[in-house]
């Protein structure tokens, strides 16, 4: 069983060895909070090795202590030259010459700038911290994932990547790209074994999320609040989907399960991306 029936508890193994995760190792963007903590906890939960890549400080508190020897962290910023490969080099060293699994999750929120107001730094920030990192990180894994013909990524998209009323023109043109990248990289290795998907979530507990869901922004300086804000505002009967959540749907395409699933965008959002 790949999961705990309540949303937000990790899964515990039923035998002292998982077959989804022991032995293998993955690599997770974002690891110090929202989705890319949840992804690590729950890979984690299921044996894997897991190193974790993030500019921020990471707080192992965070991580059931039976699990510190499973987990590497690097700090760094990935979208300095050569970071991307620094961080592949710095978890092969760690673990061998392995990769089994890539989950794309940092992200970098906009401040809803349309096109006639945003300016060059935002766009060349938010731009190569969602779409450029991810695909050097996808270039840096590949070659260890031809080499044994398997192998799985999964890309962190959202609801912007499908609609172009949820963020700004920076943040929504960033997704649509990693979108792209997704199926590109899914059916240039669909011969060799390696899958690669994205996940799409709506209103989710997390520092992105809460700036969409919350919608401040008004109509002023080319500035405009996101349509679907209206969406994601958690109430009692619908509340805000959790980084676990997101982290559980993430472990089951990684899984056997979805062997045969690639290049799909896999919304997670209650049905929020059918408006």
């Amino acid at each position: 069983m790949l999961y705990n029936t309540a949303p937000d508890a990790l899964f515990t193994p039923q035998t002292a060895v998982d077959p989804l995760g022991f032995g293998k190792v993955a690599v997770v963007t974002g690891c110090s909070s929202g989705i890319g903590l949840a992804v690590t906890q729950h890979l984690l939960a299921h044996q894997f090795q897991v190193c974790g890549l993030d500019m921020a400080a990471f707080d192992y508190n965070l991580v059931r202590e039976a699990d510190h020897g499973r987990f590497h962290f690097h700090r760094g910023d990935l979208t300095a030259p050569g970071a991307c490969e620094e961080g592949v080099r710095i978890c092969v060293a760690a673990y061998g010459p392995r990769i089994d699994v890539l989950v794309n999750v940092a992200g970098l929120m906009d401040n809803f700038s349309s096109a006639d107001a945003v300016t060059d730094d935002l766009w060349d920030r938010v731009l190569a911290v969602n779409l450029t990192v991810p695909v050097k990180m996808m270039r840096a894994v590949i070659p260890f994932m031809r080499a044994k013909k398997d192998g799985c990524i999964v890309n962190v998209a959202s609801t912007a990547a499908t609609s172009g009323a949820v963020a700004g023109v920076a943040y929504t043109s960033s997704k649509h790209g990693l979108i792209g990248a997704t199926k590109n990289v899914a059916w240039r290795f669909r011969e060799e074994g390696i899958r690669c998907n994205a996940v799409l979530p709506g209103g989710i507990d997390s520092s992105i999320g809460n700036v969409i869901a919350r919608g401040e922004q008004k109509e002023v300086d080319g500035v405009s609040s996101p349509v679907h804000a209206l969406q994601t505002k958690p109430s009692v009967s619908a509340p805000m989907i959790t980084p676990l959540e997101v982290a559980k749907t993430i472990v089951f395409l990684i899984s056997d399960q979805a062997r045969t699933i690639s290049g799909v965008s896999l919304p997670v959002d209650k049905a929020w991306g059918v408006v």
